[in-house]
């Protein structure tokens, strides 16, 4: 497993972190319990299996519900 630390643009509200929350728990391959979004740091962390499942895919969902991205670290989970 891999830890995915991704910066999004300036959260502004808490219906912001359901969305989020709700589609990254939800992705195939991604531990539903270590996922988290941090409203103040406008930071989502997730647990996730590097082997069957690209960091990129997390972001793809992410921007897909409008939130950009801006930078991501990985590092051993």
């Amino acid at each position: 497993m891999q830890k995915a630390i991704i910066q999004l643009e300036t959260l502004s509200c808490p219906s912001c972190i359901q969305k989020i929350d709700h589609a990254v728990k939800k992705l195939e391959r991604v531990d539903p319990n270590s996922a988290k979004v941090l409203f103040n740091s406008s930071k989502v962390k997730a647990n996730f299996d590097a082997e069957t499942v690209k960091v990129e895919k997390l972001e793809k969902v992410i921007e897909d519900l409008g939130y950009s991205v801006i930078k991501t670290k990985v590092k051993a989970a």
